[in-house]
């Protein structure tokens, strides 16, 4: 049985665990993030699909759309009682196509001695973070990071202030979308956010906030694992901060395992028993455990959290928490690229906020 994933080394022994328990031999092959879905669409249409194939989650309706992937309820399977959100992430037109072990969002990562030191406490509004921010700007250390970069990473991290304020992707040129977007614009202003996090990545904002360059910072639980390496750094986080205080309305990302239309109805019963075994309540927190990740089972992420405070505030937001693909489907990459599009604009003074998602809004669908 094959298995195609993107890069993702830590899960080989994750596979081999689930080989073994529904016995079978497995042939796994990373290919780079980037070429994933051209090489997938390449194999779709030469009857080439691996057996087992690991998808970003927003990508399962574009590659459940070219008819490549079957319907996990084939083999048994359902996303019952796992956050609903990633069940609608793995589905198109109401057929679940892929399975997610683990999920996770964005929340605020904080540097406890930092804020204790200016007598800070964490903040849950945009007027606390902005203010906060101002008061732990010193030095070579800014008070927050995030990533602004044009890509989609910039758009995932600039959703929660974009979806929690009724930003809307449908139509991004909104006043609602305008004062996200002039919140993000006015911490850069402040002096309290680099000009730079417009060519960081989110592993750079990690690194500025392991550095101490960077007193908050937006960013997920996979960087736990380097944070937690980090010598003398002590840190805990919380929800990202909206406007009126209310809960975020952040991003749910995660990778979904997906069984590929293949020649052999009896591989493809073998690759469902397997992604079966990927989901089980004991996988996904052992996944949890080697990823920095949440389990997606409700159940087992607030056992999960009560074990592990570091992925607290990710387990309250995934509760909330939106799929990319929910509201546009195969279209999303398009609202996507006008999202970071209209962030860079407003945040290099090339537009105003406004004209910057009037703009991006514009661009040919």
């Amino acid at each position: 049985m094959t298995i195609e994933d993107y890069y993702q080394a830590n899960y080989n022994p994750i596979y081999q665990k689930c080989a073994k328990q529904v016995g079978a031999k497995v042939t796994i092959n990373h290919v780079a993030g980037a070429g994933l879905i051209a090489k997938v669409l390449q194999q779709a249409s030469s009857r080439t699909l691996p057996d087992v194939l690991m998808l970003d989650n927003p990508d399962i309706q574009q590659i459940a759309a070219s008819g490549a992937l079957s319907p996990l309820t084939d083999y048994g399977l359902s996303g019952k009682g796992d956050v609903p959100a990633v069940t609608a992430a793995g589905s198109y037109k109401g057929k679940l196509y892929g399975l997610e072990p683990v999920t996770n969002s964005i929340a605020l990562y904080y540097n406890v001695k930092m804020l204790k030191a200016a007598n800070v406490t964490p903040p849950k509004t945009w007027d606390e973070l902005r203010a906060a921010a101002k008061k732990l700007t010193k030095g070579k250390t800014y008070g927050f990071a995030m990533s602004n970069i044009n890509t989609y990473e910039g758009t995932w991290q600039f959703l929660p202030f974009f979806w929690s304020n009724g930003g809307d992707e449908k139509n991004i040129a909104t006043p609602q979308a305008a004062q996200a977007l002039q919140f993000d614009l006015d911490l850069q202003n402040d002096g309290s956010m680099s000009k730079s996090s417009i060519n960081w990545a989110q592993a750079d904002v990690n690194n500025q906030f392991i550095a101490g360059k960077a007193a908050m910072m937006i960013n997920g639980p996979w960087q736990l694992p380097a944070l937690k390496a980090a010598k003398g750094l002590e840190f805990a986080s919380v929800p990202i901060p909206t406007r009126t205080g209310d809960a975020p309305v952040a991003p749910l990302g995660g990778e979904a395992f997906t069984v590929p239309l293949t020649k052999s109805k009896d591989t493809m019963a073998l690759a469902g028993r397997f992604v079966g075994c990927l989901n089980t309540p004991s996988m996904q927190t052992y996944i949890a455990g080697v990823t920095g990740n949440v389990p997606t089972n409700e159940v087992s992420a607030d056992a999960w959290a009560k074990t592990h405070s570091d992925v607290a505030a990710f387990v309250t937001t995934t509760k909330t928490a939106r799929a990319r693909t929910g509201e546009l489907g195969p279209d999303w990459p398009k609202a996507a690229t006008k999202i970071y599009t209209a962030v860079q604009a407003a945040l290099t003074g090339k537009a105003s906020p406004t004209a910057a998602l009037q703009q991006a809004q514009s661009q040919s669908q």
